[in-house]
């Protein structure tokens, strides 16, 4: 990225057009102004009498009086001085009326009129009340810049401090901009809080730009400074740029620490790369870093993520072994893993191991503990576990809430659950749209699919107007249970609320069409599917597939299937096995063999296996 095009020198360019009304509106202030000195009295003081008045003025806020004072000097030859202008902005400047406007018009006067500005006048106006405002410092050092004149390192590392306070991240990068410039560096606290704040926001490239021109000029700073960017891009599944920086600090001298390592053992992690992951723990080690809680946390939910129980169980183990102590977030992720397992007895040791090391379970833990009982089906247990939770007055978060509507509506009481979130609701608690798409859920599983599309207008919705899934709820309902009205109406709302159909809608769609048998209608569903967003899955597919075959339209499913299979719709075992049974029932033997062959040398497996004669 060339420096001189970066985005925040674009965004000073803005500014600086910005403040073109400002500056003819100057101009024209000035001009007016001169034309008033020249009406003025031509009777005078001396000129060290006019000074004084003209500094008394304006450091009690008078400026048009301390303008006309400075114009009466002009009866002096070679006077009023640049320095006479510069005394008449610093006195303005430290009074207590003084105003950004009159000081812009004197300094735009000087630029057209004389005398002009000089380092002294930019420093006057930087040290005043400008440094209150970043705007009208970025506008005056960049017209400092362009009168070849140089702001000093102490004005621009006060105008970065300031945008960090104010979380003025673009504004931030224009001071950057001008300190590299001058080969200024910032301050290393400054550097590493402005860091962590562009990483914040997701301006992980910016910070990266930030760093990579610092390195080029020779600046390293503290491995603190760099975590944050190293974090981000790891965040953001950057992991291989993550690694680049980590060996270029390590080339540069930078002492590494555990929250460096940790970071690139979670990018690892949360891309896939197991190997990659373990075999930077052994490096961690190796250097001498010591995993902390935090290391052995990632690591353990990513096992647990992918299927690897006991090995996960193992590290819990290791992390005491190495007197790592498991806190709170690590056993939350247990005993979430546990849920889903439907170990009870496990859960019960778990949290008392839990009380007797002082950790006890907060909002995340019930709804680890509640989330996961309700995937394995233990509605019940959930239920009765999220009611002692409630009557023990225990404060928790809208998650758990939520997660108690859907023990409701599992159970068969939608309407219970609407009743108790309006008096929720009445207690001052916020739902949101997973509060509301629960209820719907319910009432849809429920088969009452008119009181639901009724509930859809008839909500509070965070964002005033209902997603993508609290449409979808409804329409996969109504089109399960054919009802053509409620179908019609959703989708008017959803063009009328500008909400695209996705995937699932439409695939909710094609299962309906298909069942009507209006199939000429359905192929142009997923024609469209093919050709526009969104693009369909091979699911879509295998549900016209089975319900072409189902209605013995057996050759047009094979025309299908023959069109998409050179795409990237790739037909996987499924779509294969609809065509085998299909044609089995039809004892087209040829079709089914040349289908074998297909699945063969793709390496698929048919779950049937023919007597072709």
């Amino acid at each position: 990225m060339p420096f001189s095009l970066s985005p925040a020198v674009t965004y000073s360019c803005l500014l600086c057009r910005n403040l073109r009304f400002l500056a003819s509106f100057s101009t024209s202030c000035a001009l007016n102004t001169l034309d008033y000195f020249k009406e003025a009295d031509a009777h005078v003081s001396d000129y060290p009498e006019l000074q004084r008045r003209m500094q008394s003025y304006a450091f009690s806020g008078d400026f048009s009086s301390a303008l006309c004072t400075l114009n009466l000097m002009k009866n002096f030859d070679g006077k009023p001085t640049v320095y006479d202008c510069n005394a008449l902005l610093y006195f303005y400047s430290k009074s207590k009326d003084s105003c950004w406007q009159e000081l812009v018009e004197m300094y735009m006067g000087m630029k057209r009129f004389g005398p002009p500005p000089n380092a002294s006048t930019f420093n006057t106006l930087l040290n005043g009340i400008v440094l209150d405002n970043l705007e009208h410092a970025v506008f005056i050092v960049e017209e400092m810049c362009r009168s070849n004149f140089v702001p000093s390192f102490t004005s621009l590392s006060k105008m970065l401090k300031m945008a960090i306070k104010a979380e003025n991240l673009v504004d931030g990068l224009t001071v950057f901009e001008y300190m590299c410039r001058y080969d200024y560096h910032p301050a290393e606290p400054a550097l590493s809080k402005f860091f962590s704040m562009l990483c914040d926001v997701g301006m992980v490239s910016e910070a990266w730009f930030v760093l990579s021109v610092l390195l080029r000029k020779g600046y390293v700073y503290d491995v603190f400074c760099y975590n944050p960017i190293l974090w981000a891009l790891c965040k953001s599944g950057r992991s291989c740029i993550a690694l680049q920086l980590f060996c270029l600090m390590k080339k540069k001298g930078c002492v590494h620490n555990v929250c460096s390592y940790t970071a690139l053992i979670y990018g690892f992690c949360r891309e896939g790369l197991q190997d990659d992951a373990f075999r930077w723990l052994d490096l961690m080690q190796s250097d001498g870093c010591k995993p902390n809680v935090i290391t052995y946390t990632i690591i353990v939910k990513f096992l647990f993520d992918n299927g690897k129980f006991e090995e996960a169980m193992d590290f819990v183990c290791k992390m005491e072994r190495d007197r790592c102590q498991p806190d709170l977030l690590t056993y939350n992720v247990i005993l979430r893993e546990l849920c889903r397992r439907g170990r009870l007895d496990d859960i019960s040791k778990f949290i008392q191991v839990m009380g007797q090391k002082g950790l006890y379970p907060d909002s995340y833990t019930y709804a680890a503990l509640c989330g996961g009982l309700l995937k394995t089906g233990k509605t019940g247990i959930a239920h009765e576990l999220l009611l002692d939770v409630f009557s023990s007055g225990f404060a928790v978060d809208a998650a758990v809430y939520n997660i108690y509507l859907r023990c409701l509506c599992r159970e068969n009481k939608s309407r219970e659950a609407l009743s108790l979130l309006k008096s929720m609701m009445e207690a001052g608690f916020k739902p949101n749209n997973v509060s509301y798409n629960t209820i719907l859920s319910g009432f849809c599983k429920e088969k009452n699919i008119n009181e639901a599309f009724e509930l859809l207008y008839r909500f509070e919705w965070d964002a005033n107007v209902p997603d993508a899934v609290s449409f979808n709820v409804v329409l996969s309902t109504a089109c399960r249970l054919g009802n053509s009205a409620i179908i019609q109406r959703i989708l008017y709302h959803m063009r009328y609320e500008d909400v695209k159909l996705n995937v699932f809608s439409l695939t909710c769609l094609v299962r309906y069409v298909c069942r009507s048998g209006n199939f000429s209608e359905c192929m142009k569903l997923v024609d469209s599917m093919m050709h526009c967003s969104p693009t369909p899955t091979v699911v879509t597919f295998n549900l016209l597939l089975h319900n072409l075959c189902k209605n013995r339209l057996h050759g047009t499913a094979y025309r299908i299937f023959q069109s998409v299979r050179n795409t990237e719709f790739l037909p996987d075992v499924t779509s294969y096995n609809i065509l085998i049974h299909a044609f089995l029932r039809e004892n087209n033997h040829l079709l089914v063999g040349q289908l074998l062959g297909e699945m063969k040398r793709q390496k698929l497996k048919p779950d049937v296996l023919p007597m072709v004669h």
